[in-house]
């Protein structure tokens, strides 16, 4: 008997749509599109045996269709999308932010209890390579204790960058997720408060598109973060995000630096070099497997999305003096 596949269905094309993962998925069928005009359209779905619907709401009448991958057109309306799925009987796997507010966040959290629906953010930053290898020697306890943590993402400007926040939810909640991610799902430790700020100076439009953000983070275990976004990156390094992250810990650190091209780790008084590379876990293959086979995720619902709840309250913290703990 052939493997049953997972129906999916994708609303909006804003941001990282899966549509390559899905027509590559073995247990995966791609059953149609939403939330896009015909000549936006990509070229590789063009000739493809799926239905192209009218709306969401046309698209949560498919009954072949159980996962819904939302990339919606204006991401202020994302979480609005997601509950409607939810409420629906569809699972949900969300581009970030998910929400861009704690409110609406806890909407999601509550339809996806009430409907028995799975819901997840696209959220596997940190089982990519080289992060999850850095996962793994955290987990070792060969660092000792966490003492602090440095993240840096900076990528290219361009003038697709919408000046208009809710279109994309803005460098802190679309870029500077990332490194809160890093951060937490990395060390293991919840960011327990958040000092913010960000400005737009180099912004060369106008508008409201901000240029860079700077957090700092006390930890679950008393011990410090920070964390730096912003669009003045170059691709002249050789990959388009300029990525570090550097965690130091009691007894040695471990790096990765320019956009992880390069890793290392030192521990007491020997540097071991580059950390074993082609270590990653396929986020989206995780999520389909948990909906199929029941197959736990590597994260709790909570730690998953606790990243975005940080970020939703340093972004609330922009316009406030600054409060350093």
């Amino acid at each position: 008997m052939p493997e049953r596949k997972l129906g999916v269905g994708l609303y909006g094309f804003n941001g990282h749509q899966i549509h390559n993962l899905c027509l590559n998925h073995p247990r995966v069928a791609l059953r149609a599109i939403a939330g896009v005009v015909d000549e936006k359209i990509p070229e590789i779905l063009r000739g493809q045996p799926i239905k192209i619907c009218a709306s969401l709401e046309d698209m949560l009448q498919e009954p072949d269709i159980e996962l819904v991958s939302l990339c919606s057109p204006r991401r202020r309306e994302q979480a609005h999308h997601a509950i409607a799925c939810l409420r629906a009987g569809k699972h949900v796997y969300a581009e970030k932010p998910c929400a861009m507010s704690e409110s609406d966040l806890d909407a999601i959290l509550a339809a996806a209890e009430a409907s028995g629906c799975r819901f997840h953010e696209m959220a596997g930053t940190a089982f990519e390579e080289p992060y999850f290898a850095m996962r793994e020697v955290v987990a070792s306890g060969r660092l000792g204790e966490i003492v602090q943590v440095f993240a840096q993402k900076s990528y290219p400007y361009h003038d697709a960058r919408p000046q208009d926040e809710d279109i994309d939810g803005g460098l802190t909640l679309q870029v500077g997720i990332h490194g809160a991610r890093l951060i937490e799902h990395i060390t293991g430790l919840q960011i327990t408060d958040v000092a913010s700020m960000e400005t737009q100076v180099g912004n060369p439009r106008v508008g409201n598109l901000k240029m860079a953000v700077s957090c700092i983070f006390r930890l679950a275990n008393s011990s410090v973060a920070s964390l730096i976004a912003n669009y003045c990156g170059s691709e002249a390094i050789g990959v388009w995000g300029n990525d570090h992250l550097r965690i130091f810990g009691s007894r040695g650190f471990v790096e990765s630096v320019d956009g992880g091209q390069r890793t290392r780790l030192v521990l007491e008084h020997k540097d071991y070099g580059s950390l074993p590379s082609g270590r990653r876990l396929d986020w989206f293959s995780a999520v389909v497997s948990e909906i199929l086979d029941g197959t736990p995720m590597p994260l709790t619902l909570e730690n998953e999305l606790h990243p975005l709840r940080v970020m939703i309250r340093a972004s609330r913290q922009m316009h406030a003096p600054p409060s350093f703990y």
